[in-house]
C-alpha cells in the first residue's frame, strides 16, 4: 500500500495525495492563494483550568476493544476532553510559532510533559500550513516517506507519543443541511493517547480551510478543535469505526445525519443547547420556533431568506428565543448569528443554519420594517438602565388602542420614543406626541394613544442627561391592536419649560373639542401662576400638588398652558399647547 500524505488544504472533501513527489507535483502545478488572520481570541471558558503531568503512554493494544474507549460524559463545563490550562501553553506557543521546519525535534525539546509535547506539534503544524507550498522539499528531508500520514500531519514517532489516523464523514465546506452520506470517507483526523485516554484532534479545520473551489486557503487558527471533548466532536465528524466517537451509547449516521449542525463558533460563544437539534423543522400554522442556551449574556441576530423581517427574537439570560413567519410556502434557509455581550467590534459569527419548509403562511403576523430585532426588554436592556419592565414581553395587545410601558430609570437617563407603522404616514414629531412620558422620580411611564388599528413599533432611545449628545437607540416593543374604530389623537405639544416631572392628569388628548368648558389638571411645582389662554385667559387654582380650572374653547383653534414662574416678574413662559376642532 503506498505512502500517502494527507494535507488540511480543505475539509470536504479531503484531498490525499499517494507521495510527497506527487504532492510536490500539486503543489507547483496549483495556484493556492493564502490569507493570514491573527490568532482567535481565547474565550474564558478555556482558560484557568488546571492539567495534571504528563505520564508515560501504555504501548497500543494489538487487539482493539470498546475496553479501550472510554466513553466521555459531557457535564458542559469545559470544551476538551482533558483538563487544559492555555495560558501555561503562552511560551509554548509562541515559540512553536517561530519554529522552522528544521528545527521541529528543538520544539520538543521545549516540551516537559506528553501534553506539551502534543500542543507544541499541533500549534506548528495549524500555523505553517500556509506555508506548505514553498516548503515541500524540506518536509522531505524532514520527514522519510516510509513514515505514516499521521507522522506527516503528526510527527509524534519523535516525541514518543501513540497518534491514530481516524477517517469518517464530515460536515464541513461544501455540507449541505439534512444531507445523506454515502460512499468513502470524505474527512480524515487525529487521536492521541494521552493519561491513559484517547483524545481527539483535528490540525485541518484548527488551521483554517479554503474556498468552494478549493483555489483559496484562508489561515484562520481555531482553538475548539484540539482536544475537543467527543460530545462536542461527534457533532461534525462521524468516524468510519463507531468506537472512535468514545461516546456511550454511540451515535448512528442516520442520527448524524438529521441532528443539527453545531459549528465551532456555537462552543467557543459559550452556547450550549439549540431547540429543535434536527437541521429541517416544520412550521406549525406558519410559525416556527428556534431557541437557544448559553452560559452568559449573548447578543443574537437572524436571516431568514436573508432578512429579519419575518420573525420576533428575544433574549434572555441565559440565552434567546426566536418565532419566525414565513411569508411564503417552500423551503426557508434560517441563520442565527452570535457575539459576545461585551464584544468590542459589531461582527456576529454564523453560530446554527436551519431549513424551514413552511406549509402555510400567518398573513396576520406581518411585522413593520421598522421592527428590530431583538424585540422586547432583555438583560441588555437592564445594562442601559430600563430596570423591572411592567411588560417583559416583546408584543403588547390593546383592544382599545390605549397602552402605557413602565420602567424604573437608572441613575442619569433621559429618555426619547416614538412610534412607528407602515401603514401610517405620522410625521416624526407626531410620532413622538402620540407617546407621553410621565416621571415619577425614578419610574417612567409611556403613555400610549395609537393613531389607527394595525401593528405598531415602539422605539426608546435614551442618553445621559449630562451628555450633549444624540439619543441612542436602546430596544423596541410590537404593539398591535385590532380595533378598526381606533382613532386617537396626539396628545398635547409640550415646551422647553415644561419640565420632566410636570403630568398632565386632564385633558390628555391633544385636540380639544370647540366651544365647551373643558377641565385643566395638571401637576406643576416650582410655579407662581398657571394660566390657559383661550379666546380668553382663565387662571387655575392651586390644590395641594396639582392646578386646575376649567377653559372656554370658543371662537378660538389654539389653546395654550402658560406658567408664571416667578411672581415678581410679569413674563409667562407657555408649557403646552392644544389644537381646537374645527366646526
Amino acid at each position: 500500500m503506498p505512502w500517502q500524505a494527507i494535507l488540511p488544504f480543505s475539509s470536504k472533501p479531503w484531498l490525499v495525495f499517494p507521495f510527497l513527489g506527487s504532492l510536490s507535483s500539486f503543489l507547483a502545478g496549483t495556484q493556492v492563494t493564502v490569507e493570514i488572520h491573527p490568532k482567535d481570541t481565547t474565550p474564558q471558558l478555556f482558560k484557568k483550568l488546571s492539567f495534571g503531568k504528563g505520564k508515560n503512554t501504555p504501548s497500543l493494544p494489538e487487539t482493539m476493544t470498546t475496553h479501550f474507549f472510554p466513553a466521555y460524559p459531557w457535564d458542559k463545563s469545559s470544551l476538551k476532553s482533558m483538563p487544559v490550562d492555555l495560558q501555561q501553553f503562552e511560551k509554548l506557543d509562541a515559540y512553536a510559532l517561530k519554529v522552522s521546519l528544521e528545527l521541529v525535534k528543538a520544539l520538543l525539546k521545549q516540551a516537559r510533559t506528553d501534553l506539551e509535547k502534543v500542543r507544541a506539534i499541533w500549534m506548528w503544524i495549524c500555523h505553517h500550513i500556509g506555508r506548505l507550498r514553498s516548503s515541500v522539499e524540506k518536509i522531505r528531508l524532514l520527514f522519510k516517506p516510509e513514515a505514516s500520514c499521521c507522522t506527516l500531519l503528526f510527527p509524534f514517532s519523535i516525541a514518543g507519543i501513540q497518534c491514530m489516523k481516524l477517517s469518517g464523514y464530515s460536515k464541513g465546506y461544501g455540507y449541505k443541511m439534512g444531507q445523506t452520506f454515502t460512499g468513502d470517507s470524505d474527512h480524515a483526523w487525529n487521536a492521541v493517547y494521552l493519561d491513559g485516554r484517547w483524545h481527539l484532534l483535528d490540525s485541518t479545520w484548527g488551521s483554517g480551510a479554503v474556498d468552494d473551489s478549493f483555489t483559496k486557503f484562508t489561515f484562520r487558527y481555531n482553538e475548539f478543535y484540539f482536544l475537543t471533548h467527543p460530545a462536542l466532536f461527534i457533532n461534525n465528524h462521524f468516524p468510519d469505526n463507531s468506537n472512535w466517537q468514545l461516546l456511550k451509547p454511540t451515535l448512528s449516521l442516520k442520527d448524524f445525519e438529521n441532528n443539527m449542525l453545531h459549528n465551532s463558533n456555537f462552543y467557543m460563544l459559550g452556547l450550549l443547547t439549540a431547540h429543535p437539534e434536527t437541521a429541517v423543522i416544520q412550521t406549525v400554522n406558519g410559525k416556527a420556533s428556534v431557541s437557544v442556551d448559553c452560559r452568559s449574556a449573548t447578543l443574537f441576530t437572524f436571516k431568514l431568506k436573508g432578512t429579519d423581517e419575518h420573525g420576533l427574537m428575544t433574549l434572555k439570560k441565559h440565552g434567546m428565543k426566536l418565532d419566525i413567519y414565513p411569508q411564503k410556502t417552500g423551503s426557508h434557509k434560517l441563520q442565527i448569528f452570535a457575539k459576545p455581550s461585551k464584544a468590542s467590534e459589531d461582527v456576529y459569527s454564523c453560530v446554527l443554519e436551519y431549513v424551514v419548509e413552511c406549509k402555510s403562511v400567518d398573513k396576520a403576523m406581518r411585522f413593520p420594517k421598522d421592527l428590530h430585532q431583538p424585540v422586547g426588554p432583555s438583560w441588555f436592556t437592564e445594562r442601559q438602565g430600563f430596570l423591572r419592565p411592567s411588560h417583559p414581553d416583546p408584543i403588547i395587545h390593546t383592544n382599545d388602542g390605549r397602552c402605557s410601558v413602565t420602567f424604573t430609570l437608572g441613575k442619569d437617563i433621559s429618555v426619547l420614543a416614538s412610534l412607528h407603522s407602515d401603514n401610517s404616514s405620522l410625521t416624526e414629531d407626531m410620532r413622538r406626541r402620540h407617546i407621553m412620558q410621565i416621571h415619577r422620580r425614578n419610574q417612567i411611564e409611556l403613555k400610549i394613544h395609537l393613531p389607527h388599528t394595525g401593528n405598531f413599533v415602539l422605539k426608546i432611545y435614551a442618553k445621559k442627561k449630562s451628555d450633549p449628545g444624540n439619543y441612542d437607540y436602546i430596544f423596541n416593543y410590537l404593539i398591535t391592536c385590532l380595533n378598526t374604530e381606533v382613532k386617537w389623537p396626539a396628545f398635547p405639544q409640550s415646551y422647553s419649560k415644561w419640565v420632566e416631572d410636570y403630568e398632565i392628569l386632564e385633558p390628555l388628548s391633544g385636540l380639544l373639542p370647540a366651544n365647551r368648558n373643558v377641565q385643566f389638571k395638571l401637576k406643576m411645582h416650582g410655579v407662581a401662576k398657571v394660566l390657559v389662554q383661550a379666546e380668553n385667559t382663565y387662571p387655575l387654582t392651586q390644590s395641594r400638588d396639582h392646578w386646575e380650572g376649567t377653559c372656554n374653547t370658543s371662537g378660538c383653534r389654539e389653546v395654550f398652558v402658560m406658567v408664571h414662574e416667578n411672581a415678581n416678574h410679569s413674563f409667562y413662559s407657555h408649557v403646552l399647547k392644544y389644537e381646537v376642532e374645527t366646526q
